[in-house]
């Protein structure tokens, strides 16, 4: 996995940085666990727009995921990496023991032929799935989940992952991605090492058009709208739009929007940094 710095032939590939695809091993995805996707271009049920700056890109069709790895005890060998465009880390296609093929999102490092394992029999080893309570302290997890058996919803980015610092009782401590310490049931799941493509940060579009093939249109910034459109539009000349604030009208530097009552508060050690 790295990085490729394009040639300037063009003014598009003068600054653009782009993944180099050499983790890849196969161009094209298991049939049957893929289903097509449809776009909303940013639009509800009847047709009326609810966001802002969606439409367009290039037609995807959605990889299925196993987010849960409950085939417990069954031993599966990697068959495949492949590119997924509906995320930006990797997947990898597992050909399990009886005959079931799943995708996961590829683990750094995990090769073609390598076999996993999930369940509380497996080694806390690059791509095996366990219990936090069977995990050795200071490992570096993801695919982390909140609830057992709902699966896996912390550290599914490229190059995510969560440290397990602590265990007392039913719950372990995590320091997550963010830098948030909180509590998790030592019952939930998590997979061993970090998330793929770690140099999906570091990458650079080039052009704006390559900005619309991910589906996304330009973005108006609200100083330059009139007052019917945007709380900061408006004014005589260029005016700084006074405080920063939403389409609502709700402030967007430092008011705090989280609910008081949150029901995770209580599992929260200790909060992101800001």
């Amino acid at each position: 996995m790295g990085l490729r710095k394009f040639k300037p032939v063009t003014p598009g590939t003068r600054f653009r940085v782009g993944a180099s695809f050499t983790e890849i091993t196969a161009t094209k995805p298991e049939k049957s666990l893929v289903v097509s996707s449809k776009k909303s271009g940013g639009r509800n049920n009847t047709g009326k727009m609810t966001m802002r700056y969606m439409g367009g890109g290039h037609k995807k069709s959605y990889r299925l995921i196993d987010f849960k790895r409950d085939k417990f005890d069954i031993p599966a060998t990697v068959a495949t990496v492949e590119y997924d465009p509906n995320r930006t880390a990797r997947i990898a296609l597992l050909h399990y023991a009886d005959g079931e093929k799943r995708y996961i999102i590829a683990p750094e490092g995990l090769q073609v032929g390598s076999v996993i394992l999930s369940g509380d029999t497996a080694a806390p080893e690059v791509g095996n799935t366990l219990k936090l309570s069977n995990i050795p302290l200071g490992s570096i997890i993801h695919n982390v989940e909140i609830h057992p058996g709902k699966g896996a919803q912390l550290a599914r980015s490229a190059g995510a992952y969560a440290q397990l610092a602590a265990r007392d009782g039913k719950y372990a401590t995590l320091k997550m991605p963010s830098g948030e310490t909180r509590l998790i049931l030592t019952t939930c799941l998590a997979t061993i090492g970090a998330v793929s493509n770690s140099d999906h940060a570091n990458e650079v579009l080039g052009k704006a058009g390559r900005k619309r093939w991910l589906g996304r249109r330009p973005r108006t910034r609200p100083v330059a709208m009139n007052p019917v459109d945007h709380p900061m539009g408006g004014g005589e000349g260029r005016s700084s739009g006074g405080h920063p604030r939403s389409r609502n009208g709700v402030l967007a530097k430092g008011f705090k929007t989280r609910e008081l009552k949150k029901y995770s508060n209580r599992y929260i050690i200790e909060r992101r940094k800001k």
